[in-house]
């Protein structure tokens, strides 16, 4: 495969050094909860925290809306839920991508159910153009175009996601991994 680089290693790196300078600053004397969504934020996260100087922790939610599609079937269904109360807690969402906003706009308000103190929402990517519905994004990395993404835990059909960078996948790339999915 030879996917189109949209953002580099070195790139990225810089952006999630800001992000967690800039959630440091804006938690400084807190220990806010950071709440992954899996699998896709897996590796932003990681980077994020180790980043970040001051301390955290960390939770998940598994959501499902894409499958192995290319565009989010708005149906949302939650797979895993938090292990921890997050009940007058700081709790930051960390998303690896906002596309329509459903799954966003679900999240928060699954979320701010449990009363959180405060509930923000980093994203690496926004793909503004795509979005459905409103959501509000606190700290957002990289506004991209309407393109299909993959690399830096953002998969398809559960590939790529290992990719150092933020590829784009090609029509002829999105074909060839399906027929190869299909028995």
């Amino acid at each position: 495969m030879d996917t189109e680089t949209l953002l580099d290693q070195e790139t990225l790196d810089k952006r999630v050094r800001e992000l967690a300078q800039e959630l440091s600053r804006d938690f400084m004397g807190q220990t806010p909860i950071l709440v992954g969504i899996l699998k896709g934020s897996a590796i932003f996260l990681t980077d994020l925290i180790r980043h970040m100087n001051i301390d955290c922790e960390i939770d998940f939610l598994s959501i499902s809306s894409y499958g192995n599609r290319t565009e989010s079937s708005g149906s949302i269904k939650l797979l895993k839920d938090l292990d921890r109360d997050i009940f007058e807690r700081d709790v930051i969402v960390v998303e690896d991508i906002v596309d329509s906003g459903y799954s966003l706009a679900y999240i928060r308000r699954y979320l701010a159910a449990r009363n959180p103190r405060s509930l923000s929402i980093v994203a690496l990517l926004d793909k503004r153009d795509r979005r459905e519905t409103h959501v509000y994004v606190d700290y957002v990395g990289f506004p991209i175009p309407d393109r299909f993404v993959v690399g830096y835990g953002l998969d398809f059909a559960e590939r790529f996601r290992g990719l150092s960078f933020i590829g784009v996948l090609s029509e002829d790339e999105v074909e060839a991994v399906r027929n190869q999915a299909t028995p």
